[in-house]
């Protein structure tokens, strides 16, 4: 807690400072805004002395992402809303769709197949999106002042709490450049032995968005540490605790005892974005947005020159003193039973191309875009007598091209696809496209999505290639995964509807199988999906829910629940001449139960059960229901909230993996406030 208070005083003052540093007059405004507000008013000289009134502004500001590969601009609405800010810092996500083993900071899967993207992340980071932010990921701001979010997560105690920080700072030079920073700081103890997680996410980033040039850039470094239990001995401490205990008292969480108690897994990863454009076009006269009666001079874009650049690094480190037996094998002589596992990525990227942009006249309908990107990958990995390292190194070249239509209300549409020229990626491609329509029917307006891709892709280097002390393959003879997906999207805003199906097929599915170990699957496997969110009330009450059904065609390779459900029942009201808004309320997620993955904490992995029935474990069927209140007071939004209150009630099987019980019942508390000056 030290640690967050004196980094909180430092973030405050550096924005302190920086505000300070801007005088009166230099009142920074939004590239997208051509007027400006008065920020200064002189009142009568003679009454005040010759003195200057400062009338603050009222805060004007605009957020959005980028597309990672061309830099496109994304616009996104101002994070100001308030319902389910309770879930927003649970790791098993808003809406509960997270299998994790129990502590904040964990490794995380979506049980929704659909909802687990295509990462170019390697194995060891890739389930932690929980906290990485990858640079499409990133938030940009665009203010009239400067903009600062502090936000503070807590819950349990001094034992086994958990802690986070997060504060983000953007301020305008002008009113086309911006620069800021983002800190966050996550500290779990666990509820049970030896689950300690420590993650330090430090940033830097900036923008111009200019007529003729735009630039983004991002720095990121990430810190993270988490201790290894390798889950507990006997499912039956939770499970029947009576039983365990001999008919006296329950076991509480550090009573319990873990398979591992000095394993450790660190991850180390930065990198360094660019993306920037030159704009060629024209000026022409356009009607002011602020006075239709005046006219302005507006920019008109005609064609784009893009670059993009990425640098990253990661590091992954595995330590484990003395518990050598817990793991498979031992391949590498360390001479003794400690394990001291490293292997390093490097990574560099660029991307050129050229855009042909849409709505310069009535005829250009749609952006074309045409782009080439080369990478160049070091992987290192460790040899056999643990001091000698194994470099390898590939270069991909790939060539592609996108179409879109972003402009107008009714109809947009955006394609992207690439093939691979050279390097390991000869032979690759992806297509991948969205459209969607917006039809306006009596008051209310239908939004019709349609998605689909096709990929041909090489499993990641770390599916590939992988030398450790318990954990070693090289597998040269991986086959390309072939993935075609289809999916269909119904909006209707006033029924407070949504419907999605989907549907996806996989040839050579590529995945760890009963030994952790990579493996591919020849044949077909399908996966069907529908899911329903549908949102009710009745004056101030509210119930909300989401339900998912999957199908897959092969639950001994790709094991799925068939049905989720979350439902969130509360009151939603306005109070204190309705300043303050209040939503008090209960939720619950469930999900049928089924074989799921089991975690191997050599290689931070999810992977299939072992083939001995006897040994097999099925999760699920066991409602999670917490309880809350959440606030939102102007600038402030704060919630109070007890998770896990039905612990101890109907079937006790609280795993969402296998032998990782969740956490028993805790307090949570959490504060997020905003800042305009």
């Amino acid at each position: 807690m030290k640690r967050i208070r004196l980094t909180y005083l430092l973030l405050f003052s550096i924005c302190q400072l920086v505000v300070l540093a801007q005088t009166p007059n230099q009142r920074p405004l939004n590239s997208m805004d051509p007027q400006m507000d008065p920020s200064m008013r002189a009142t009568d000289p003679d009454s005040l002395n010759n003195k200057v009134e400062i009338i603050s502004l009222p805060p004007r500001l605009y957020m959005w992402k980028i597309s990672e590969e061309l830099g496109n601009i994304i616009p996104l609405p101002v994070d100001t809303v308030h319902l389910q800010f309770q879930n927003s810092n649970l790791a098993a996500g808003v809406n509960g769709e997270y299998s994790h083993l129990g502590n904040i900071g964990t490794p995380r899967l979506s049980r929704i197949f659909f909802n687990r993207p295509l990462s170019s992340l390697s194995p060891f980071l890739s389930l932690y999106d929980e906290f990485l932010t990858l640079p499409h990921q990133h938030i940009f701001t665009n203010s009239n002042i400067p903009y600062t979010n502090l936000s503070y997560y807590k819950a349990g105690g001094k034992i086994d709490g958990q802690e986070r920080f997060k504060s983000y700072f953007s301020v305008n030079v002008n009113k086309a450049l911006a620069f800021g920073f983002n800190f966050d700081y996550l500290y779990g103890r666990g509820f049970y032995n030896h689950q300690q997680t420590a993650h330090l996410k430090a940033g830097l980033f900036g923008s111009y968005v200019g007529d003729k040039y735009r630039a983004h850039i991002v720095f990121n470094s990430f810190n993270m540490k988490m201790a290894e239990n390798g889950g507990i001995t006997d499912d039956r401490y939770i499970t029947d605790p009576e039983l365990m205990a001999n008919g006296g008292r329950e076991y509480t969480g550090r009573d319990i005892p873990t398979n591992l108690s000095s394993t450790w897994n660190y991850n180390n990863h930065f990198y360094v974005y660019l993306t920037h454009r030159y704009n060629l076009g024209f000026y022409r006269d356009a009607i002011s947005p602020v006075n239709e009666n005046d006219t302005i001079e507006e920019f008109v874009p005609v064609t784009s020159f893009i670059h993009t650049a990425k640098v990253e690094r990661s590091k992954h480190k595995f330590i484990s003193e003395g518990e050598a037996d817990f793991f498979p094998e031992k391949i590498i002589n360390w001479g003794s039973n400690n394990t001291k596992d490293t292997t390093t990525y490097i990574g560099v990227k660029n991307t050129f191309g050229i855009a042909l942009l849409e709505g310069f006249n009535k005829y250009a309908k749609a952006g074309l875009t045409a782009y080439i990107s080369h990478k160049y990958n070091r992987y290192q990995l460790m040899d056999k007598d643990s001091i000698t390292k194994n470099i390898y190194t590939e270069q991909e070249v790939f060539v592609g091209g996108e179409l879109s239509k972003r402009a107008g209300t009714l109809l947009h549409y955006n394609a992207i696809g690439e093939i691979g020229l050279a390097g390991e990626a000869i032979g690759q491609f992806r297509v991948t496209g969205n459209a969607d329509l917006n039809l306006r029917l009596g008051r209310d307006t239908v939004n019709l999505i349609a998605r689909g891709s096709v990929t041909n892709l090489l499993p990641a280097f770390y599916m590939r290639h992988y030398h450790s002390n318990h954990y070693w393959w090289d597998n040269e003879d991986m086959d390309k995964e072939f993935r075609t997906k289809l999916e269909g999207e119904l909006n209707i805003r006033r029924w407070g509807t949504n419907i999605k199906a989907g549907v996806e097929n996989i040839k050579n599915y590529t995945y760890f199988n009963n030994l952790a170990k990579p493996a591919q699957f020849a044949d077909n496997i399908q996966v069907f999906s529908a899911q329903l969110n549908q949102k009710l009330n009745l004056g101030i009450l509210h119930f909300d829910n989401e339900v998912t059904y999957q199908k897959t065609s092969n639950k001994n390779i790709l094991p799925l629940p068939e049905l989720s459900l979350y439902s969130n029942l509360y009151l939603d009201a306005k109070l204190a001449k309705k300043v303050l808004s209040l939503q008090l309320g209960v939720d619950m997620r469930y999900f049928s139960k089924y074989y799921a993955p089991v975690y191997a904490p050599g290689i931070q992995q999810f992977h299939l059960q072992t083939n001995n029935a006897d040994e097999q474990v099925q999760i699920g069927g066991y409602p999670i229901i917490n309880v809350y209140a959440n606030f939102h007071l102007k600038r402030t939004r704060f919630f109070v909230m007890m998770t896990h209150i039905n612990q101890g009630m109907g079937d006790e099987n609280s795993f969402l993996i296998p032998h990782y019980p969740i956490n028993q019942r805790l307090l949570r508390l959490g504060l997020s406030w905003n800042f305009y000056d």
